[in-house]
């Protein structure tokens, strides 16, 4: 068996009423909270003010969209005058991502462009992040138990990350009972990222005991949780896709992921489109590609996945891929063109994926 390390927060709390105990968790690091939401407070409304009745003081910053340079500007400008104790992210990917970057950079001597890959320096952090606490509120990126934050850079039209292994969480709670009632449509583009990260982890020549364990249980049960979903509020399948969501983020922290997200990473950044939406679209297509071209234990790997996915979708495995492709555009998941790629674009697009 070849050597392989895992990486992932120190705790993890998953299940229906985690959540009630992150104010506690929370406090344990200090009395001055950082606590970045998405665009609604809704669902961190109840944390913050328990943390406020308990005597922290919070400071709050809303995260409306996918982070991008000029936001994260912003928002470190903001938070660096506050000098919190710990930073607290409730809300979609885009929240967490925007919390881990701000936990990252408060205590850094250096600009955002030192540690930005590709775009940036690239280099790594000189001083410990802040503590970071994640919950998140969607099933999908997985962000709450990796090492990176996903940055949009619009002067260069590429979404890059900051990474660091000491960016990962030292608390991630996954409570699905933040998720119920999601908007269908977040609910559908945030689900089959969570499908495409157990799919790609596991077909990725970097897999893992780990990894397998992981990603094989899980990528029959999300996308047949997912189904339930687009067919009407499902508390059982809330709880099964924040699971596979958890599964993923672990499993591509420590085995990685594929042609999907290496051409979603650029296709966002030069369309502004939801990630998820993008993956969603992506995923049949880049199956079937792979499909046509492997070999040996590769080909092995992708008719199980594709198995497990045609389980859900009542397709044999050779089926899947358009299966999944179809079932994605009934349910209402927009084409690439209706998301901003325009056909002139492809080969600038393919090129910079590689």
């Amino acid at each position: 068996m070849t050597p392989f390390g895992i990486a992932q927060p120190g705790r993890i709390l998953f299940g229906r009423g985690t959540a009630a105990q992150a104010p506690a968790l929370i406090r344990g690091f200090g009395a001055r909270v950082l606590v970045v939401t998405g665009a609604s407070m809704a669902r961190a409304q109840p944390l913050v003010a328990t943390l406020q009745d308990a005597g922290a003081q919070v400071l709050i910053l809303p995260c409306a969209g996918e982070p991008d340079l000029p936001g994260l500007e912003t928002a470190l400008a903001q938070a660096r005058p506050f000098a919190a104790a710990v930073v607290v992210a409730i809300g979609g990917g885009a929240a967490l991502d925007m919390g881990k970057a701000l936990a990252a950079l408060i205590p850094a001597p250096g600009g955002i462009m030192d540690h930005l890959e590709v775009v940036g320096r690239g280099l790594p952090l000189r001083v410990d992040p802040l503590p970071f606490i994640a919950l998140p509120t969607t099933s999908g990126t997985g962000a709450e138990v990796t090492k990176n934050a996903v940055i949009g850079v619009p002067d260069h039209r590429r979404k890059v990350s900051l990474r660091d292994d000491r960016m990962i969480a030292r608390v991630a709670i996954v409570d699905p009972a933040l998720t119920d009632h999601c908007p269908r449509g977040v609910t559908l583009a945030s689900g089959l990222d969570a499908v495409t990260q157990v799919v790609e982890p596991f077909v990725s020549n970097r897999a893992t005991p780990y990894t397998d364990a992981l990603c094989a249980p899980a990528m029959g049960r999300g996308m047949a949780a997912l189904v339930r979903l687009m067919q009407g509020e499902d508390a059982p399948a809330r709880d099964d896709l924040a699971w596979v969501s958890l599964c993923g983020g672990l499993a591509l922290a420590n085995g990685g992921l594929g042609a999907v997200h290496g051409l979603a990473g650029v296709i966002g950044g030069w369309t502004g489109a939801a990630h998820g939406a993008i993956c969603g679209v992506l995923l049949g297509p880049v199956l079937a590609a792979n499909l046509a071209s492997a070999t040996g234990e590769a080909t092995r790997r992708l008719e199980q996945a594709c198995a497990a996915l045609g389980s859900a979708l009542g397709a044999t495995a050779p089926e899947a891929p358009a299966a999944l492709a179809d079932w994605a555009r009934a349910a209402g998941l927009p084409r690439l063109t209706d998301l901003g790629l325009q056909r002139q674009d492809h080969a600038a697009i393919a090129e910079a994926s590689l």
